[in-house]
């Protein structure tokens, strides 16, 4: 029958033998106590015919402290997240993990969320042993989450939605820029489109817009109005998707496009751009086709970017609302440029 004999490495505690002198050092019952790395715990094996070192054995129960989870917070829901930064041993995180988890569960606590660093990969097959699920993955990171209650979970589901632009840039001659791809669903088939792309995290639609066009084309814009939007699903990975169309005015005019993306690039009259077979074709692309034309008439009215806050912080964020209709209030100007 093996039996095991902690030694604890704690960087404060130290016992010099070849020196009358010597640190306190509490008796555990854990062995010898030596100083060379925080929180590092290492388990020899010992069997009976193995001279004992310290006081006496360990019982099995005690065989790995029970501590608490490091770097954890109360979120805003009843549960708790677990910032986990520093490297663990896997024997020590799992004993860790279930004295926590039992502390919690009396305490009322619902999800319980666990934040991995990439460098602590070995951790994820002990968390998940222990009854954890992947939430959500980024590239520097993965995150677990855990319902303790006994009812159901309400733990939200991980990001739902990707977000794009179409943007619908018009001079004042009444033509539209256009581009052709060199890749994608576009690719080699004649079809001229609008400049699209993918929202980043963090940034704004209306940002986003701008900048796409001047990294497809090189062409400066001021963001006018939201014209349409749809959403589908099951689109990327799964995911559901919503695009928005975007009207923007030039600054520039001179195309310099984007080689690695984009074949070609040029000003189309906008009535050339909707007449596309592809566009007359396809009913969603009729659709956008025709309310840019009506635009053009001034007979259409999108939704402009107004800078807000909400009740909940002062961070700025941005409404999206027909200020045609809010002539006579306070809101009467586009405010993507942070004028009221």
């Amino acid at each position: 029958m093996n039996r095991f004999v902690i030694r604890v490495l704690y960087p404060y505690m130290l016992v010099n033998r070849s020196s009358s002198s010597s640190l306190v050092v509490p008796k555990l019952g854990l062995g010898i106590v030596q100083a060379v790395n925080p929180f590092l715990f290492r388990f020899m094996p010992v069997t009976k015919n193995t001279s004992w070192v310290g006081e006496q054995a360990v019982p099995a129960e005690a065989r790995v402290p029970k501590i608490d989870l490091p770097d954890a917070s109360e979120d805003a829901y009843g549960g708790v997240i677990v910032d986990m930064k520093e490297p663990m041993n896997s024997d020590l995180f799992v004993s860790a993990l279930r004295a926590s988890t039992k502390k919690w569960r009396e305490q009322g606590k619902k999800g319980i969320w666990i934040k991995l660093p990439i460098e602590l990969v070995n951790l994820v097959e002990v968390a998940v042993k222990e009854g954890f699920r992947y939430h959500h993955a980024e590239p520097s990171y993965l995150m677990l989450v855990k319902w303790i209650p006994m009812t159901a979970s309400t733990i939200p589901a991980n990001a739902s939605h990707r977000v794009g632009i179409g943007a619908f840039v018009t001079n004042s001659k009444g033509e539209v820029l256009v581009v052709q791809e060199n890749g994608g669903k576009f690719k080699g088939t004649g079809v001229w489109k609008f400049p699209t792309g993918v929202v980043d995290e963090g940034e704004d639609i209306c940002t986003a817009a701008m900048r796409e066009v001047r990294e497809e084309t090189g062409i400066e814009t001021e963001f006018l109005e939201v014209l349409a939007f749809r959403q589908s699903h099951n689109s990327f990975f799964g995911k559901s998707d919503l695009f928005f169309v975007c009207m923007l005015r030039p600054s520039s005019f001179d195309i310099q496009k984007q080689d690695s993306e984009i074949a070609a690039a040029k000003w189309m009259p906008l009535e050339e751009y909707a007449a596309q077979p592809f566009n007359q074709k396809h009913e969603q692309f009729n659709f956008i086709a025709k309310a840019c034309l009506e635009k053009k008439k001034g007979n259409y009215t999108g939704f402009s970017a107004v800078p807000t806050t909400t009740g909940f912080t002062r961070k700025q964020n941005y409404l999206y609302l027909n200020k045609e209709d809010l002539r006579g209030t306070n809101i009467c100007e586009n405010s993507h440029t942070g004028k009221l």
